[in-house]
């Protein structure tokens, strides 16, 4: 449609339609990389227009003005979002922050809680039927120009027609303003791509095949998106489509086929990148584009099963609270969608958030995970919607968990140089056991070597991992679920207890080198279970003794026979020559696992109950079948 034949009284350069702007007016203008280039500038060098407050989300063109005294006088600017561009203004005072939830702004305009007389948007050319698109700038703009009383919109043939509800009808405009020009485009520096790809490394143990993402502001987010590449049939519904996200899209690992929302189709608010990023927006029906009051909606997005969110934070206390539009007291970017994700992925069937971020900040000089957030920091998200917290150095699991377990879990997270200062501050404020040991000071990344796992013929899956402190509960509840008679078996007594005192006897020696404990552990429900333990410990005779105990319903499906070959080859790494065994007699099915695995074996029988069992490490040491029964 030719705007110049349908309607050719509304369609003015920027001067002409600015000028219907009267002074005091509330001007709403249209978000990030959509952002109205043309018209903001025309709005700035037009000084007629006085004392005007401007709103937008995320503000770019503006940047190059907020050092301007004259522009300050003019226009009071307030963000949602504090951009990159704008972060140094924000520091000085010379922004106003609006701390608000993504899905919660467009009620903020149409109910007139934040009244606006004018919008300044950016639109496509229209089509055949009089429709513009708002192309990669839905989020808060079709909530901005809805509620405002004059909408001036800059017609652009360079911006993507997207589908979805984010169509503006000619009669909705009340000007328009022809100007071609490139869209801003937004490609997040890379930084510490070593970190970030470690942290990617653990995000992608705990994303499934077929989980749909959400992905949030920042480069960090989108610097873990290439671990998913080995992934299939994820889903998308998010706020935010980044360049990040292409590849995922080019091979074919997003195909939202396993969506229950919206199957087939990736649902988001905006676009901010490249020019081949918007390219391959426009026009594209895999793409629905819809409002941040639908796409942020808590219970929009827990219709998606399996929804799992992925955001970054600026601090995390002991307690699990976290921190991410302020640092101390100076803003830094916005509250955003991680609220709205968080509490929408916790009510999906399946769905859960992570929370991921280095470990520390000024180049190591500081910690981000913390005793207590930094002074005047704002708490974003509380500690009752934190799950899983990921730095470099692991993964933290939150939800269901006590202080002490928090505590536990996000200090052997953290970086290795303040692991114990956590624990001693965590003392001091009677968080945990005065005696508790902290996790060791090691890089424990080689630890992810230790992993392993087997699907037994009852169709459970054992995972095994290395045992850690912040396990002593799930320790416990093992100990506790066994049978008098397996305990006699392992511990060669009736213990009836196995207290907090007696857990840190038992991690006071592992050093995951001379000393080592695997467990296996089961899905029940919504979390993991431990069924079997074993552990080495240096004899200090050249071998390392050796014990497994099993819960009685997992013995005999061959957990044990998967298990000591694995341990063995860690053993070996460790420079041990063999393992040794004190083994009661009558625990015969332990005797004949060690027998067929070590064939060679000593067996010293002594006056008393038990077996000596030495077993030397060879090349030929025979490596049993998993099926193997135990």
């Amino acid at each position: 449609m030719d705007l110049n034949q349908a309607c050719p009284e509304k369609v003015v350069d920027a001067r002409t339609a600015l000028a219907e702007i009267k002074n005091g007016s509330r001007i709403f203008i249209g978000t990030g990389c959509g952002e109205p280039q043309h018209l903001i500038r025309a709005l700035v060098e037009d000084s007629v227009i006085q004392d005007a407050v401007i709103y937008q989300m995320l503000s770019f063109t503006l940047s190059d003005y907020v050092d301007d005294k004259d522009f300050l006088k003019r226009f009071a600017l307030k963000l949602f979002f504090i951009s990159t561009s704008m972060r140094k203004a924000a520091f000085e005072g010379k922004i106003d922050y609006l701390p608000a939830y993504l899905s919660q702004i467009p009620h903020m305009f149409s109910s007139q809680r934040i009244g606006l007389d004018v919008a300044l948007i950016q639109v496509s050319p229209p089509d055949r039927f009089g429709y513009c698109s708002l192309g990669v700038s839905v989020d808060i703009t079709k909530a901005g120009l809805d509620g405002a009383r004059m909408v001036i919109a800059q017609v652009n043939s360079k911006m993507p027609r997207t589908w979805g509800d984010c169509i503006v009808h000619i009669d909705e405009i009340d000007y328009f303003v022809p100007y071609d020009e490139p869209l801003v485009t937004a490609i997040p520096m890379e930084k510490n791509t070593a970190i970030a790809a470690r942290i990617g490394f653990y995000v992608n143990q705990l994303v499934d095949d077929g989980t749909t993402i959400q992905v949030g502001f920042g480069h960090l987010p989108n610097a873990i998106l290439p671990a998913l590449m080995g992934k299939s049939d994820l889903g998308v519904h998010t706020q935010l489509i980044t360049d990040a996200f292409l590849p995922l899209f080019e091979r074919n690992v997003i195909t939202n086929k396993k969506k229950t929302l919206l199957p087939g189709r990736v649902v988001a608010s905006l676009c901010m990148g490249s020019e081949k990023l918007y390219n391959y927006v426009n026009d594209n029906p895999r793409f629905y584009f819809r409002s941040s009051d639908f796409v942020n909606d808590p219970t929009v997005i827990a219709r998606n099963d399996n929804l799992v969110s992925i955001s970054s934070a600026l601090e995390v206390d002991l307690t699990g609270q976290v921190s991410t539009d302020s640092m101390g007291y100076l803003f830094y970017s916005g509250i955003g969608d991680q609220v709205d994700f968080l509490r929408g992925s916790s009510m999906s069937k399946g769905g859960f958030a992570i929370i991921a971020l280095p470990s520390t900040a000024q180049n190591g000089r500081v910690s981000r995970i913390v005793p207590s957030l930094s002074e005047g920091a704002g708490v974003a998200t509380t500690r009752g919607d934190v799950n899983f917290v990921v730095t470099e150095y692991g993964i933290a699991e939150l939800k269901g968990k006590s202080i002490y377990q928090r505590v536990m879990e996000l200090a052997q997270i953290a970086h290795p140089k303040f692991r114990e200062e956590l624990i001693e501050v965590a003392k001091k404020r009677h968080y945990i056991f005065s005696d508790q040991l902290p996790p060791v000071q090691d890089d424990l990344i080689f630890l992810e070597g230790y992993k392993s796992r087997i699907t037994l013929r009852n169709g459970k899956t054992v995972e095994f991992r290395p045992l850690l402190p912040s396990d002593e509960f799930a320790y416990r509840n093992f100990f506790y679920s066994l049978k008098e008679e397996t305990i006699y078996l392992r511990f060669f007594y009736k213990m009836k207890l196995f207290s907090h005192e007696h857990a840190q006897q038992q991690w006071a020696s592992v050093d995951y080198h001379k000393n080592m404990s695997i467990i296996g552990l089961v899905q029940k429900g919504g979390y993991q279970e431990v069924v079997v333990i074993g552990s080495y410990a240096d004899d200090e005779n050249g071998r390392a003794e050796v014990a497994f105990v099993v819960r009685e319903d997992y013995q005999g499906m061959g957990v044990t026979s998967h298990l000591l070959p694995q341990m063995e080859a860690i053993a070996k790494e460790n420079g041990f020559k063999g393992f040794v065994a004190t083994v009661l007699k009558e625990n015969k099915a332990m005797v004949r696992v060690f027998k067929k695995c070590y064939p060679n074996a000593q067996i010293i029988t002594g006056g008393g109950m038990d077996y000596t069992i030495i077993m030397d490490f060879y090349p030929e040491t025979k490596q049993p079948s998993e099926k193997q029964p135990s």
